[in-house]
Order: structure tokens, then sequence, then C-alpha cells
């Protein structure tokens, strides 16, 4: 059903978020024109004595000149042209700090001035509905959420007869062409006509704007109820989802054309959250990190990117190495260079394994490292095993496509020779005995002595192809069942098997 009217909608929007712990203030209580204003005018889109006390609450030991200067440059924009790129340039600076260097005492210092605050102790939290702001035009966007000062999340809602979702985008597409200074600092915008909503990154296209449909990670809410909007409200606009999406779950991937922002789906978030702590549990145990099973084209590529990122910089796992292992060339240039694109998630450059050699000096280390390998790297000498690289417990390995070479552990007698001979995941585990295995997968194998789960655990998440495709996420697969006859000699058939059982 439609709302009788919009302002029904903002109102009960407005409310959920009061109980979600923000204060919730009408766009005239920040006007340029009140007494004590918070804004210096109407083309003002920072609350600025807000956003300075944050400073000086998350920033006690610094002198107040040198809260002042990084105030100016989160304020003072660089990329005058260029939203996107302005908007990276904020990004960083909101999620690391603003580097700088002061003198005291007589000597030179080194400071990093905190914007937030990462435990969500000393952070204000505002949503501000009917904000007027004037830039190549006046527009009054619906709702603006503040963190410190700064917008973080622009959210337009249609609530009447008529207007849909795609009536809210061209909206939100509208406010960044005509006042681009409110996405300067922004993480994602929503849009919602009461039943539908969506929320996208400052990059997005319509087709990219994404439902969120958990608020806890496990019960699925149906689109097109009334519960859609409160379900994202709820589940993805809470300040400490909103803090831990800005700060793990964001990437600007720059293919040559510009950056693109991504962030990550709720199948994404929810499937980081759960796999780290399966990691956690399985260090210094099995081994056995478990199996994430989302369908292809739902963005397993950026899942793995995400769950590196935070795998990396997680204190729990002491500085890890990770391994992040294919089973083909194309698929190990491909994810190579999507973690390259994203490298500043992990805070290192992941470096590629070129040979055998290579794989073990790449390995052979004591603290951190992202290395990319086929699995084929893993095969010793002839008649060997393949020499262990490390017994640390914090190497983390990370195997795309978990299937036919991730299986062969029990030793087999070549005919010809009499040959001994392992296969790969044995050879993997004598590499690496203590690390602990996480797999991904759109396919997962249920066969005898090809179980997926009995060799890397449980299932994580599980993202299938009946909930990509209810989310947008991906197309409807329809199947013809058809029997092809193949025939193949015997004698062909069996020097076929034999070697693509070596080559696997």
């Amino acid at each position: 059903m439609a709302w009788a009217s919009e302002a029904d909608l903002e109102a009960v929007f407005m409310e959920d978020l009061g109980a979600l712990g923000y204060s919730v203030d009408h766009g005239s209580e920040i006007s340029p024109e009140m007494r004590n204003p918070m804004r210096t005018s109407f083309r003002e889109t920072f609350l600025l004595p807000v956003f300075f006390d944050a400073l000086k609450r998350l920033n006690p030991e610094l002198p107040i000149t040198v809260v002042q200067e990084a105030a100016t440059r989160v304020h003072d924009v660089v990329y005058a042209t260029d939203v996107v790129q302005e908007n990276r340039r904020l990004h960083d600076l909101l999620v690391n700090g603003v580097a700088l260097t002061y003198f005291a005492d007589g000597e030179e210092r080194n400071a990093r001035v905190q914007i937030v605050d990462w435990e969500n102790q000393k952070n204000d939290w505002r949503a501000v509905n009917q904000v007027d702001v004037v830039g190549k035009n006046p527009r009054i966007p619906d709702v603006v959420l503040f963190l410190n000062g700064l917008p973080l999340v622009v959210v337009e809602l249609k609530g009447t007869e008529g207007a849909g979702i795609d009536a809210a985008y061209r909206q939100i597409d509208t406010y960044k062409e005509d006042i681009p200074d409110l996405f300067r600092t922004s993480l994602l915008t929503v849009i919602s006509d009461g039943l539908n909503a969506r929320y996208g990154s400052l990059s997005a296209g319509l087709d990219r704007f994404m439902r969120w449909r958990t608020i806890d990670g496990e019960t699925i809410i149906e689109e097109n109820t009334s519960l859609a909007l409160q379900t994202l409200t709820q589940g993805l606009l809470d300040p400490q989802t909103l803090l831990d999406l800005m700060r793990w779950f964001v990437v600007f991937e720059d293919e040559g054309r510009g950056p693109v922002k991504k962030i990550a789906g709720y199948h994404q978030f929810h499937a980081v959250r759960k796999a780290i702590q399966t990691i956690l549990t399985a260090q210094g145990g099995d081994g056995k990190g478990g199996v994430i099973w989302h369908t292809q084209g739902s963005g397993k590529s950026l899942l793995m990117t995400f769950l590196a990122g935070r795998v990396m910089r997680h204190p729990g796992l002491d500085n890890p190495t990770l391994v992040v292992l294919t089973d083909r060339n194309d698929l190990d240039n491909q994810l190579f260079a999507t973690f390259g694109r994203c490298k500043d998630l992990f805070g290192e450059d992941p470096v590629q394994a070129d040979s055998i050699s290579d794989l073990k000096d790449l390995l052979n280390r004591e603290v951190g490292g992202v290395v990319f390998s086929t699995i084929q790297k893993f095969r010793p000498e002839t008649g060997e095993v393949f020499p262990a690289l490390t017994d640390r417990s914090n190497v983390i390995v990370m195997v795309d496509e978990a299937h036919r070479t991730q299986y062969g552990f029990e030793a087999k007698i070549k005919k010809e020779t009499g040959e001994v001979r392992h296969g790969l995941a044995y050879q993997l585990r004598q590499a690496l005995p203590n690390a602990v295995y996480i797999a991904f997968t759109g396919t997962p194998v249920e066969l005898v002595g090809a179980n997926t789960r009995g060799v890397f655990g449980e299932y994580i998440d599980v993202y299938d192809i009946a909930q990509a495709v209810a989310d947008g996420a991906t197309v409807p697969i329809y199947y013809e069942a058809r029997v092809a006859k193949v025939e193949l000699d015997e004698e062909f058939s069996r020097e076929l098997d034999e070697k693509f059982d070596e080559a696997t």
C-alpha cells in the first residue's frame, strides 16, 4: 500500500531512528538563521561546532592547534569537480584519521587525529529531516544522518501514490548534481517508497541499489512489505553497523576510468562477521574454518576481499599471513587483480607467486603478507612430500572454488612405476600444517570422498540462487534436461582417466 503522505512515512522513519539512539532534529534547528547556528550558511553541509567538539573529545591529548588543522583538512574541498574522488579522500581520513606533525617541547611529533570513535562511546549521532541546502540549486533532502557533525547517510522517501523507488533514486541523483557537498563524507544513500527500501554507494546506479533484508543476519524479511524499510533501518542504519560497514566493507575500485565506490551487501557483511568467529575458533584446533557457499554472481570476489581485509587487521589473529588459493591461472590472475585494486583494506600490497620456489620464499616469513598462488604450486618433486614451510597457526588459507583439487588426501600407487603419490590437498597441509583453512564456493560438492564440508568444516553462511534472485543480485537460471550420448573406447577412456587423475 502507499502511505497517506510522505510526512507520515518520514515521521515513522524518524521515530525508528530515535529508538536506535539518534538525536532527532528538524532541519530548522540546524539552520544558519538560528541564534547559535550549527552552520555558517545554507551552503555549509557540516555541523561545524558538533564536528569540532567531537575532534576535541576524541583527541584530548592533542593541542587545540593540531585539532584545528585536522578540522581544516577535512572541511576544505580538494577535488571540487569530482565528488567520488573527494569522497574517497575523506573516507580515508574518516577510517584512518588525519596524520599530522607538530612541535611540542622543542621537538617534532607525529599525531593522527581521530574523527570517529570505533567503540562508539564518544560519537555524536543525529538524524535531521528537511535539511535546506543551497548549491547549484536549493534542495531539501528528506533525512540526513550525521556522525560527529558530518553528513553520513542521505535518505529520500516517497510515500505518495504514483511515486516509487525509482522516483526516490532520481531525486538522490538530482541532489548529487545540485548539492554535491552533501555527499563529500557520505557512506551511502537510502531510498524507499515505504514498501521497498534500497541502499547504494555514491557511484551506484539504480540497478546497483541493494536490499538489506535482515536485522540479525539469520532471519530474512520478504520485500514489498511494510517491514522492508523498518528492516533496513534496524539492520543497516544501526550506528554500530554503519561504523563496521564504513571501516571494513567499503572499497574504491579503479579500473582506469576513475574510482567506483562499492559497499558490501547484507549477505557479505554477515558472512564476514560469522567467518571471523569460525577462524578464531579453528585456530589452534583442527584448522577447519568452514565453508561459505554464495552462489555465482553474488559478489564472491568482493566477499573474499572484505574478509581478507578483516583478517589482516584483526588483533586476535596476531598479524597473520593470508594465502589465497585457486586451481586455475585465470582465476588466480582475476582475483589477484581485484585484491590489488582494493589493497587499502589490507594495509599492504598483495603478491603473486610465480613458481614453486617463489612460493616457498614468499611463505618463509614470520608475520604478515597476502600471498596468491595456485594449488598446483604445492606439487613436490617426484616421489617426495612437500616440505613444511611454517608451523604457525596464524596462517589463514582462503580457497576459492573449493572442489576437486582440495580432496586429494589418500595415497595412490601409479600402476606403471609403483610410485606412491598423494593429492595436492595432502601436500598443502604438509606445507602449512597448523593453518586455518576456509573455503568459498558457488557449487559445493557432496560426493563420497569429495565433500566440501568434510574437508573444510561446516557451512559458515549460505546464500543460494533463490535468495540471490529474490534480492535482485542475479537473474533466474532455467534448466532443460537433455541426455547427450558420449562413447569412448575402453583403452582411450582408461588413459584419459589416468591423465585426469594425475593433473588434478
